[in-house]
């Protein structure tokens, strides 16, 4: 069952990438039973956004169909190359007046739950943070909420260095929220971390420690 939704958070799922490093789509990778895609969503979701941008490459009829039946908002990203910012830009242009903020989680960290979602959400509420961040043993992850205040920086089409720059701009004031959870900084993005994650799940389904 789904978290209570909080009024006014949207989800943006960066997925127009390449996946250059992976060498296939990572959106369609399997990992626990689920896809990347599904897996970012249902966290998102689950721990407490609505509506989800789903941002995808315009030509990837594949994914736009994989995501199609989740409840999502797909919106097609016709400069993909031009680095994920675009795709953010384009989810932050669609939200409605009403949402106060955004959580932020890209395909590459698909170990992310509801619960982190939701841990985030609470903790930037409570401090009443324009941007939070996971850490996990003094290394920032994902995902990452960004108020309202600081969209228009984001859509600053002069800004150089993307969405990590806004981030470095405001991170003495940020919530940083720790977590014993090595997920937040799960970042699978080459064959090697995918064959790590699949044999962590495979090793937690037969009831041993991985390897």
């Amino acid at each position: 069952m789904n978290r209570p939704v909080p009024p006014g958070v949207a989800g943006v799922v960066p997925a127009a990438g390449a996946s250059r490093r992976m060498g296939r789509p990572k959106g369609l990778l399997e990992l626990g039973g689920a896809t990347f895609a599904h897996r970012v969503v249902r966290a998102l979701q689950d721990g407490g956004c609505h509506p989800v941008y789903v941002v995808v490459d315009a030509d990837d009829e594949a994914l736009r169909g994989h995501v199609a039946d989740m409840d999502v908002v797909v919106l097609s990203n016709p400069s993909p190359g031009e680095g994920p910012i675009t795709s953010l830009r384009l989810a932050l242009a669609a939200v409605p007046e009403g949402i106060e903020g955004v959580v932020y989680l890209p395909l590459d960290h698909a170990l992310v739950e509801g619960a982190h979602v939701a841990r985030l959400l609470d903790e930037a509420r409570r401090t009443k943070a324009s941007l939070a961040l996971p850490v996990h043993e003094g290394k920032r992850g994902h995902p990452a909420y960004f108020a309202r205040t600081l969209f228009s920086e984001l859509l600053d089409p002069d800004l150089e260095g993307g969405a990590r720059t806004v981030v470095h701009r405001y991170l003495s004031d940020a919530c940083l929220v720790e977590t014993e959870d090595p997920a937040v900084v799960a970042d699978i993005d080459t064959p090697e971390a995918y064959r790590q994650a699949l044999a962590r799940f495979e090793a937690a389904a037969a009831g041993s420690p991985p390897s």
